[in-house]
Order: C-alpha cells, then sequence, then structure tokens
C-alpha cells in the first residue's frame, strides 16, 4: 500500500484541491472574452473584493483546520484491531469523502495526475481493440511491442500513460499502474489486440481501485497499515481497503451504462471525471449504510 515516494500524510492546512491538479485551460488559451470589455460590464460596488483576472484559476477555498482528524482516527481504529473493526474503515472512507475533502466532487479532482492517467489509458485500449495493437503502438512509435507478452506491452506503455515525475500525485498514478500490470493475469487479460469493452473496463476500475487508495492512503492511512507486526493481517487490512474501493468503483461504472469500448477520444476525460466521482460518492454513502446498519 501507498507509493513509491514517501509522505508524511496532509495536514489541515493543506489546500483542498492544489491548484497544479486543476488541469482545466492547460494551454492557457483565450475564454473568448474580448479585450476591453463590453457595454453591459457590471461595475463593482465599493468595498467588493476585485474578481480574479479572468485568465488565472479561481482561488481555491480556505482550509478546513483538522479536517483529516476523524478520518484518520478511524482509519487508525480499523488498522489497530488488525481488520476486524470494519465499521471504522467504512467510517473512516466515508469521513474522507464527506469531511476531509468537501464531497466527491473535491475528492475526485485531488485525484489529479491518477484521472489523465487513465484517460490516456483507456484511450490507447479503446485504440487497440479499434485499429488493432500494431497501429496503436505504432503511433507511439513502440511497434517493437508488438507480439510481446501483455505486461512487457504495458510496461513499454508506462511513459506515455504515466510520465514519472517528482510530485506525490505523479507518483500515485504510476504507482497504480504498475500495480494495474500485476493484477492482469488474475483478472484474466492476456491479450491487448482485440480487446473486449468488458476488459477494458476491468483494466480501468483495478487501475482507479490502487489510485483511489493510493490516495486515500497518503492522505489519512501513512504508516498506521504497518502498526500490526503479523504480515498477513496486514495484508487483510489493504485487501479489505481494496475490496471496498472496487466495490464503490464497481457500481458507479455500472450506473454510467457506458460501453467504455466505444467512447470516443474527446469524451473519454468526461467519462473518467464522472466516474471518479460518482465513485467517491458511493463510497460516502456505503459507508454511511453500512454504519447503520
Amino acid at each position: 500500500m501507498g507509493t513509491s515516494k514517501a509522505f508524511g500524510g496532509a495536514s489541515g492546512d493543506t489546500p483542498l484541491v492544489m491548484s497544479w491538479l486543476d488541469d482545466a485551460n492547460p494551454d492557457g488559451a483565450d475564454s473568448g472574452n474580448e479585450v476591453g470589455g463590453t457595454d453591459d460590464a457590471v461595475q463593482e460596488s465599493p468595498g467588493t473584493p476585485p474578481a480574479a483576472p479572468a485568465d488565472q484559476p479561481p482561488v481555491p477555498p480556505p482550509p478546513i483546520s483538522h479536517r483529516f482528524r476523524s478520518a484518520r482516527s478511524n482509519f487508525t481504529r480499523f488498522a489497530r484491531s488488525g481488520g476486524s473493526d470494519r465499521h471504522s474503515l467504512v467510517r473512516a472512507v466515508s469521513q474522507y469523502v464527506s469531511q476531509s475533502t468537501g464531497g466527491s466532487s473535491q475528492a475526485a479532482k485531488r485525484m489529479g495526475s491518477s484521472r489523465s492517467t487513465a484517460s490516456r489509458l483507456i484511450g490507447f485500449l479503446g485504440s487497440a481493440s479499434t485499429n488493432g495493437i500494431r497501429v496503436a503502438l505504432r503511433s507511439l512509435d513502440l511497434e517493437s511491442l508488438v507480439e510481446r507478452p501483455i505486461e512487457e506491452v504495458f510496461v513499454g506503455l508506462a511513459d506515455y500513460i504515466c510520465p514519472d515525475g517528482g510530485s506525490i500525485d505523479e507518483g500515485i498514478a504510476r504507482d497504480a499502474f504498475i500495480k494495474t500490470i500485476a493484477d492482469l493475469a488474475g483478472a484474466g487479460i492476456t491479450d491487448v489486440d482485440g480487446m473486449t469493452s468488458e476488459q477494458i473496463q476491468t483494466v480501468f476500475v483495478l487501475y482507479a481501485a490502487h489510485a483511489i487508495e493510493a490516495r486515500i492512503c497518503n492522505d489519512i492511512g501513512t504508516k498506521v497499515v504497518m502498526m500490526p507486526t503479523d504480515i498477513t493481517m496486514v495484508e487483510g487490512i489493504e485487501d479489505q481497503l481494496r475490496e471496498f474501493i472496487l466495490r464503490g468503483l464497481s457500481d458507479a461504472v455500472n450506473a454510467s451504462d457506458i460501453d467504455i469500448g466505444a467512447l470516443l477520444p474527446d469524451q473519454v476525460s468526461n467519462f473518467v471525471d464522472g466516474v471518479y466521482e460518482a465513485a467517491f460518492e458511493m463510497l460516502k454513502l456505503l459507508g454511511e449504510s453500512e454504519v447503520e446498519m
């Protein structure tokens, strides 16, 4: 569990969503307004704070003091129980979404690089399914990977799918992708060429689950899961968290009722963002529901 980079956990003073996680208007494109204003411009009343320039990102909401505390406390309680206190686990995840991040929309935005990685992954697999693996790999100058085992193909794709970087966010995205490669055989996915929509969906869900798990653990579970000394117990804690996340993700994807393999390139990003948000909302609701049972 965790990522390739150590992290001391987020503090209550950390912004809900880092400014560099929001990739809206990445090219600095003009918003469409003419320079110089229009006749119907609204004059601001005296004392009104000046609006942010149109080409600047909106000011993020102020941090909520100690917003991670309840989620961390419950996650710690779950880990210390050796995995037997499931109510503390689902309560921790639910509180992470509702309190720590400020809701499912903000939780999804916090995924940052993982959203972009998921979009590139779906886009490539969709291209390989439609046009054939040779054409898809040739477009990336990776034709040498044709007819190689699926694990080798995915490893070769790593620098395109999830470019290595120095931030925790980029580390989470790459770590999740590497773990997904290890899951392929167990999921019965052995060939990239002619991959079905169901298989593409499976790969996406596996990837997103690892990414969400790593994000949650970096925010509220850093070092916590190492409390039990029994490695089997640690693995059981990890498995329970991943199973709960997979449940929420699968429900969110199925509820979207979208054929992931038929998505057009310009539809993929909106699909990914929507599923992440729906998954976090589902995790919040599932957690609340289990606690009340």
